[in-house]
């Protein structure tokens, strides 16, 4: 069964690839729309500054190739920042954490391909996002991951109902096309994951959030998983529109930093892929993409 699984190893780093390409095109096209209207129509779009990255691997022999991926970030007026990661590294897990991963626990051998995309809006009205999805392959197992979930930045959730609404009808539409059960349970997955211990508070609104989907027929799990990528990027343009040219007010601002510092403590503190990415040696500015450029603490 694993092998019919290795068989789309390749299709699914390609079609990471690709979504990248869409999101940032969609991304660049909204911050040129955006600029257009509220600046001087003289003044360039904001675009992606991509870097390509080369991963090490102590555990293999000096000169080994390891895999690598592109970050592409943006920092622009529309999206404050918005990072858009591809990467496909392969190699060996440590003694220590080949244990808590399934398939890896005798020779220690991976692959994980994926992409990693969290967007932060100037706009304190426009919620954060974030998406990933990932193909990660061991030894011994192979299964598809991933997951969207939306934090509104406002104190009251409830002015972003509208859109929290939208977001997770969406995600529901995607996961009923393929089973009846996954919304209901990748649903409780991401509130039971993206939830902040040490405040007792959820990070956002919620989402969905899977891993370890191996139905047996890899074909299926693949098209689940590119059809998550494609339907986040859908909902989240609607969602763009929606609220991009909507004014706000100072008080909302601090809200949106203070909101922040919840998600930075999460990422920092809980995040297994944070965890994933600096225990198999990453690029840690790849990694850490995630943060948002600006802060505050009450």
């Amino acid at each position: 069964m694993i092998e019919d699984y290795r068989q789309y190893q390749a299709k699914a780093s390609l079609w990471f690839q690709e979504l990248q390409q869409k999101i940032c095109h969609q991304i660049e096209s909204y911050e040129g729309q955006w600029m257009k209207k509220n600046l001087n129509a003289a003044d360039k779009p904001k675009k992606f500054v991509a870097k390509n990255w080369k991963r090490t691997d102590i555990l293999l022999p000096p000169g080994t190739e390891a895999g690598g991926g592109e970050m592409r970030i943006l920092k622009g007026h529309l999206f404050e920042k918005a990072g858009v990661n591809f990467s496909a590294v392969y190699g060996l897990f440590s003694e220590e954490f080949r244990k808590q991963i399934p398939g890896a626990e005798k020779d220690g051998k991976f692959w994980a391909s994926g992409i990693s995309v969290v967007i932060h809006p100037h706009s304190p009205l426009i919620p954060t996002v974030h998406m990933n999805t990932r193909m990660i392959v061991t030894s011994g197992k192979a299964w598809f991951g991933g997951g969207a979930d939306i934090t509104p930045m406002i104190a009251d959730f409830k002015m972003n109902q509208p859109e929290i609404d939208l977001f997770h009808q969406a995600l529901q539409d995607i996961c009923n096309r393929y089973d009846t059960d996954y919304y209901s349970r990748f649903k409780k997955a991401c509130d039971d994951y993206f939830f902040i211990k040490h405040r007792s508070e959820a990070r956002g609104a919620g989402g969905i959030f899977y891993d370890y989907v191996n139905t047996g027929k890899p074909e299926q799990d693949f098209a689940f998983t590119r059809d998550v990528g494609l339907g986040f990027l859908d909902i989240y343009s609607k969602i763009i529109e929606r609220l991009m040219c909507s004014k706000w007010e100072e008080k909302h601002r601090q809200e949106q930093l203070i909101r922040r510092g919840r998600y930075v403590e999460f990422n920092l503190l809980y995040d297994r892929g944070t965890v994933f990415g600096l225990k198999t040696d990453g690029n840690v500015e790849a990694i850490l993409m995630s943060l948002p450029p600006l802060v505050s603490w009450p």
